[in-house]
């Protein structure tokens, strides 16, 4: 009998390594899904640098969460020897690498935001100091409950804060910490002339197009591995994802007026909303969830670069920020019973949750690139920008012309 349990628990630790390995791998894969969504947006002089910073994003990314972010979230370090790691086939270290795949979309969600115009070192450190300390510091709070912040929505609204995917510790934080980098860095030169819009049309539909759906099947993985064992996976979970996906799409259609780029950013839209409460919605109420995202994309991204003259590249804050912040407040609503959904959340801790989230990323947005603005400086020179971020800051183009 004690063989037979010694195998079971043997067969459970490894099928939860594998499990969790195989979400990391998916999660890991969708930062191709950023690098060709970038790529295919900005102008054909800045696709190698779009393609350089997601890479060295989660470099450095990995280094600052291996040795700081993850201790400042968890309290777990990696100082032990190779015999204490590998216990339960070296689950704690898998999750880790499954964890830091989500802290390294920050650096990745900012990258859309700030192209072609910024600096490469200092967009370096500023992904060092956000994954180290401020990511961090937020997800602690909500998924590993420091400081006793969830504690206290628990005890006062009768249940913390709900994001079982993070459609606001990663997404929404990810695009407000890009809106303080945007407004710090200014605008492309040329974007606007005499008040008005100037089109920059994206550079490769195809390459856009094929960076939508890298993210959207990766999503997959960030949504349905958030369970992190076996045990807790769920098909809710994978349909509500595929729901909201499908309610993006249209909806950015729709509203969109067949536009290619809102299309492809649709269900982006939809699966960043639906992050929070995937795991309690009822489906119809994730198609409601996704579809109100695509069309807030739109007209968010609308209003961001026509009417308030943001330039936001990849419309990263309306995306990530706004439709993260949605998500974070769907998931009070559609995951309610009388709609539905499972139960067991607070429209009010969603509210106070989502805020606070905003709040840490705005602030942090601002000190982070403030800092370096002050002391390094974040935007490329005039005569680089307009030479292209590739030529002035990596020497070799995209495409050979021999």
């Amino acid at each position: 009998m004690e063989n037979i349990n010694s195998a079971v628990a043997t067969l459970i630790h490894g099928s939860n390594t594998l499990f969790i390995l195989l979400g990391a791998i998916m999660v890991l894969a969708m930062h191709a899904g950023f690098a060709f969504l970038e790529v295919g947006t900005v102008r054909q002089k800045n696709q190698v640098n779009a393609l350089s910073k997601i890479l060295s994003d989660f470099a450095i990314s990995a280094l600052a969460y291996f040795f700081i972010g993850y201790w400042i979230a968890y309290g777990i370090n990696f100082f032990e020897p190779a015999a204490v790691l590998t216990e339960n086939h070296g689950y704690g270290l898998v999750k880790f690498f499954f964890l830091l795949t989500f802290a390294a979309a920050i650096p990745a969600i900012i990258s859309g935001g700030i192209a072609e115009r910024a600096k490469f070192g200092p967009q370096l450190c500023a992904t060092a100091l956000i994954v180290a300390f401020v990511y961090p510091f937020f997800e602690g709070l909500i998924w590993n409950g420091n400081y006793g912040f969830q504690a206290w929505l628990e005890a006062r609204f009768g249940a913390g804060f709900h994001d079982f995917a993070g459609s606001v510790v990663v997404h929404a934080m990810g695009g407000w910490l890009a809106f303080g980098a945007v407004l710090l860095l200014g605008r492309r030169n040329g974007r606007y002339r005499d008040g008005k819009l100037v089109a920059m049309a994206p550079s490769n539909i195809p390459f856009l197009a094929l960076g939508s759906w890298i993210l959207i099947i990766g999503w997959f993985g960030f949504n349905v591995m958030s369970a992190q064992t076996l045990e807790g996976v769920s098909g809710l979970v994978a349909v509500n994802s595929l729901m909201a996906m499908v309610g993006g799409t249209v909806a950015a259609l729709l509203v969109g007026r067949n536009d290619p780029g809102f299309l492809h950013n649709g269900p982006l839209a939809g699966l960043v909303a639906i992050c929070a409460g995937s795991d309690l919605m009822h489906p119809i109420g994730a198609l409601v969830t996704g579809a109100i995202a695509g069309a807030l994309f739109v007209w968010a991204f609308t209003a961001t670069q026509v009417k308030w003259k943001i330039d936001d590249v990849l419309g990263v804050w309306p995306l990530h920020g706004l439709c993260g912040v949605w998500g974070g407040i769907a998931c009070g609503i559609f995951g309610l019973e009388v709609f539905g959904g499972l139960g067991g959340v607070s429209l009010a801790s969603q509210v106070i949750g989502t805020a606070l989230g905003v709040v840490v990323a705005l602030v942090g947005g601002f000190v982070v690139y403030g800092l370096l603005k002050a002391s390094l400086g974040i935007r490329l020179s005039q005569e680089e920008e307009y030479n292209g971020a590739d030529l002035s800051i990596h020497k070799i183009g995209a495409v050979s012309q021999d």
